[in-house]
């Protein structure tokens, strides 16, 4: 102890100080460690949970851009359904009005024949109307003169004549 006693180190003094300082250790750890470690561990939960929850923010969002992506595509999609669609109907249409063009048209060209057919039918009928009231003037010339044969080409000649 003498080699203590010559640094100026008493052994109460020491002791005291050591058991002051164990003192004051223990009261720094029940007043300021444990508050400090909670409050530590608190940050540590609320950095963990922030995290948890930035995770499943950005998989929220992956998952409704994704979706958002797939509305996009079915949207597409069906504008050009309705493209097709919109281009079938066209064309039925037009075949169909073309179809009932033709019909008229040909509708048109019946009744023309018909017309055509009727004309030519009443221009025969006169004809032979005509021709057959010639062919009685003849036979009544050819009855009253003579029946040679010289006579009976200038009788027809004559009586076509007339009729010209």
């Amino acid at each position: 102890m003498d080699a203590l006693g010559q640094l100026g180190i008493s052994l109460p003094g020491l002791a005291t100080q050591l058991i002051s300082f164990i003192i004051l250790l223990v009261i720094l750890k029940k007043v300021l460690y444990g508050p400090i470690v909670k409050m530590l561990d608190e940050r540590s939960d609320k950095i963990k949970d922030s995290l948890e929850t930035a995770e499943r923010v950005q998989k929220e969002s992956a998952e409704s851009q994704a979706e958002a992506k797939s509305q996009l595509d079915e949207a597409r999609a069906e504008g050009q359904e309705l493209i097709s669609q919109a281009r079938e109907m066209a064309e039925r249409y037009r075949e169909e009005e073309m179809e009932q063009v033709k019909a008229e048209i040909q509708d048109a060209r019946n009744r023309a024949e018909a017309t055509i057919q009727r004309e030519k039918e009443a221009v025969v009928e006169e004809i032979r109307a005509e021709f057959a009231g010639i062919a009685i003037t003849a036979a009544e010339k050819i009855i009253n003169q003579s029946l040679d044969e010289k006579s009976h080409k200038k009788l027809i000649d004559d009586v076509l004549q007339e009729n010209a």
